[in-house]
């Protein structure tokens, strides 16, 4: 898949209805071996800011999720595996805050849509898809990047 499909991909998720969290590790899921309702059902109470805490971006930490598939440890002994992919989740973390400024949800929301709008929910076609976007194009271009480097 393409950096546009898989971006495609999740906007269609969310478009469906599924939580930011949702869409952005179904765009990732079948790649990995993990089937979809598995897939849904792990990533659903992080929407929102993790259960619409506010929080930590869904769409950030399901980027989280799919680097775990992607090159976390199997084994509690191999710290260099473990080591490496919180490297990778950092760097995740710092290229999603040097575009927002901040990870949480709420301030990315409040940054981009009045109080009328969120309680109206238009801060979904307002960021959430850019953020969605925005989320998905980085883990790719990283998984990419990961895999070019084996």
């Amino acid at each position: 898949m393409t950096k546009e499909e898989a971006i495609e991909k999740a906007l269609s998720y969310f478009n469906e209805g599924y939580a930011c969290a949702q869409s952005v590790l179904l765009t990732f899921a079948g790649e990995y071996n993990l089937d979809d309702e598995t897939a849904k059902r792990i990533s659903s109470t992080f929407g929102g800011g993790m259960g619409r805490l506010r929080q930590k971006c869904g769409a950030l930490t399901s980027g989280f999720m799919v680097l775990g598939l992607a090159c976390g440890n199997t084994r509690p002994d191999d710290m260099d595996t473990k080591l490496d992919a919180y490297k990778k989740v950092r760097s995740l973390n710092r290229s999603f805050k040097n575009i927002y400024g901040t990870t949480s949800c709420g301030a990315i929301i409040k940054k981009y849509a009045t109080e009328a709008e969120i309680a109206e929910r238009k801060h979904h076609t307002l960021i959430c898809r850019k953020v969605i976007s925005d989320s998905v194009g980085l883990l790719y271009d990283m998984l990419q990047d990961s895999s070019r480097s084996k």
